[in-house]
């Protein structure tokens, strides 16, 4: 199963028709996407989903009618325990971004979190998860596939947000920040710190 996020609300992609209860599900082909998409996307539905049986082959062959960027990003932790959050489009976020041709997945989420927050001496300590959303440009979907791992850094020095990329805050956040923050971020930010 695949929890995909449009505009913060899930489409399940599932090879269990069981998991289809309580929500409307369309077929996986590229009209079928489409329509449960906008509904999504216009809130018609509070969730959707799309079944096919084997599971093997959902992910790829959703990906055959909505393109897959792929991106890596990282939950920063430094040596009193406060994360690393950025600020962008009005929401609290983690820093990640877009994988480079010929690049590690897990190089791409030390080199956008350097990036993004001005943050060295990063460490990856482990793969956390992968999540999905769907974005729009300019009408066109794509499926967005992020990478995340857990990070640690003894960094102590200045914060610089990425301006070019929409960023306009870098901040370290202790617990209860790190609860505030997550009250105004995404579904996908939300997940990782298990809510």
């Amino acid at each position: 199963m695949y929890k995909v996020f449009v505009n913060e609300l899930p489409l399940i992609l599932t090879n269990k028709l069981s998991e289809t209860k309580g929500g409307e599900y369309f077929l996986l082909n590229e009209a079928s996407i489409q329509d449960a998409i906008k509904a999504l996307r216009k809130k018609k539905l509070d969730k959707a989903f799309i079944y096919h049986p084997n599971s093997e082959e959902i992910l790829k062959k959703f990906t055959h009618s909505i393109p897959l960027v792929v991106a890596a990003g990282g939950v920063v932790t430094n040596d009193i325990g406060e994360v690393l959050f950025i600020y962008r489009n009005d929401k609290w976020d983690l820093p990640k971004g877009k994988l480079d041709k010929g690049e590690s997945i897990e190089a791409c989420a030390v080199r956008e979190v350097m990036e993004e927050t001005g943050v060295k001496e990063l460490r990856v300590e482990n793969f956390l998860k992968t999540t999905y959303h769907i974005i729009s440009n300019g009408g066109v979907y794509t499926l967005k596939e992020v990478h995340w791992y857990a990070m640690r850094t003894s960094y102590t020095g200045k914060l610089k947000p990425e301006k070019k990329e929409g960023i306009v805050k870098v901040k370290w956040k202790g617990p209860k920040k790190i609860q505030e923050a997550l009250q105004n971020s995404y579904n996908n930010i939300k997940i990782l710190f298990g809510a």
